[in-house]
Formats: structure tokens, sequence, C-alpha cells
């Protein structure tokens, strides 16, 4: 769901077409402005610095000039609805407003204008609703303020829908000298790809000032897609399921706290049960 007041707005666009009834409108182009604004949840956008989370509103507003000139319309009111359900095809956007304005109308009065503006969302558009992934990521710290760094993990990563408990575990591998972990897995929602959600887990990383120096070494927060859907790939930047979930207590006594059945099983009696603490529920307060 779209947060209340993230909006992009593209006002004043021009553009020349045929639209009218009467008969000198069907043989002369009439000068039209058209104003839209539409609802975006615009926190990727806002975190990351990116064109990718966000609409491209310069693309938004070419192809409302293309819908606008390409037109033979009779009625403003059917121009209008073709640019709201061209704006609404743009992934992200969740309703739009759009006024349209014809701007030497051929009424008997004196008048600036006649405008037409409607509200449209995308399920009365019959455009397909965004695809929602679930994606169970895992977030681990042993440098600085453990548990604020898990906070701001949690915070960046959007629409979370479960956390387990946080785990106090002994490092593996690495440095003999580095301290214990504070572990935990969530559960979120998303519309992103697993490239996407792989980029806002780096990006989580690097404002949290993760250095990657030494291999498994310490680090302020380490933030890993562990399971995505149902789906199985492979590929240089990013292996789902993660390759070592499964071999890691660390990672699976959290995750069982929320989705016990994307365990293995008989995982508790196969792996060695040292090394891992209740350490109890994160505290989302500051």
């Amino acid at each position: 769901m779209v947060r209340m007041g993230d909006r992009i707005e593209v006002n004043g666009i021009r553009a020349v077409t045929i639209v009218g009834a009467l008969p000198h409108e069907r043989e002369i182009p009439q000068p039209l402005t058209i104003d839209v604004s539409f609802d975006v949840d615009l926190r990727d956008a806002g975190r990351s610095d990116e064109l990718g989370d966000t609409v491209h509103y310069g693309l938004v507003a070419d192809r409302v000039v293309a819908v606008v000139e390409e037109s033979k319309d009779i009625l403003l009111e059917r121009l209008v609805a073709r640019i709201a359900d061209e704006v609404l095809a743009f992934d992200r956007v969740e309703a739009v407003d759009v006024t349209l304005t014809k701007v030497r109308p051929p009424i008997a009065v004196d008048a600036v204008n006649t405008a037409v503006k409607i509200r449209r969302t995308r399920a009365e558009a019959d455009m397909p609703a965004q695809t929602v992934h679930r994606a169970y990521i895992a977030l681990g710290s042993n440098l600085g303020d453990r548990e604020a760094y898990l906070r701001l993990g949690v915070r960046g990563l959007g629409h979370v829908t479960k956390l387990s408990n946080v785990y106090e575990t002994d490092p593996v591998g690495g440095p003999d000298d580095q301290g214990a972990y504070l572990n935990m897995v969530v559960e979120i929602e998303t519309s992103l790809d697993p490239f996407a959600l792989l980029r806002r887990c780096q990006r989580i990383e690097a404002e949290a000032m993760r250095q990657r120096v030494v291999h498994w070494g310490p680090r302020t927060l380490d933030v890993d897609i562990v399971l995505f859907d149902d789906l199985e790939m492979t590929s240089d930047e990013l292996t789902i399921p993660h390759p070592r979930f499964a071999e890691r207590r660390f990672v699976l006594a959290p995750l069982a706290d929320i989705a016990s059945d994307r365990c293995p099983a008989d995982w508790e009696s196969n792996l060695a049960p040292m090394g891992v603490r209740l350490h109890g529920p994160l505290s989302l307060d500051d």
C-alpha cells in the first residue's frame, strides 16, 4: 500500500491534438494542457537515490504527450481516461490524478478554459496488481551497538511482516579474536525482484559503514537474502536459497521462529547446538 502523501506531480504539459464534437474541432488541432500526479511509495528512492527505485517522470510526460497527439477522441472524458490508463501502466504507480484542460473552449460565454479531472486506481483500471514477493532476510552484527545496527537493517528493508528473536552466536570462521554476533531473521513482503532486493541489502550495509576487509571477519551489519518465494537461482551475484543457510544454526534458529516450515527437516538434531543462545526480542525503539 502506498503511503499517504507520497506523490509525483508533472504539471502544465502542453500538447496539440484533434479533440471535440464540433465540425471545426474535427479539422483544427486544439491546444491542451495536462496536469498529472500519481501515488508512488517513495521510501526506496529516498534511501537509495537511484532512479530504478522510483517512477521516471520524464518518461511519464513523454507517454502522456504521445497519447494526446495520437488521439482523435471526441470527448475530453475519453482522452483523460486513456491518459490515466497510460500512467497506471508504469510499475510502482498505484493511483493517478489527471486534469485535462482545453485552452480555447468553443463555448458561447467568456471562459478561460474548460477541464476534466479524474482519479483512477490500478484496480479501477483493471491493471494487474503489483506482484508481491515474500523473502526471508538474515541480519547479523558483532561490532559497535549491535542492536542499533539490527534496528537500522530492519527499518531499511521496507515492509517487514515478521521478526524473529535475536540470538547471540559465537563467530564461525574468520579471525579468532572477534566478538559474538547478534543474529536474527525477518520476513518481508516486497515488489522488488531478487537483484533489486540484493542492491537494497547492500545499501543498508553501506549505511551501517560495513567494510569488507577480512573474509568472515567482524562487521557492523550483514544483510543476506536467505529465501525468496520458492525461487531457486544461481548467478555470479546472487544464489537463492542462500548456499549455506541449511548448515548454519545461527540462521535456522531465528528462521524457525517465524517460518519453521522453511527449515530443513531434522535440522535441530543434525546441527550441533553449541554457540547459539537466545538473546530475546529486538526492541525497535531507539
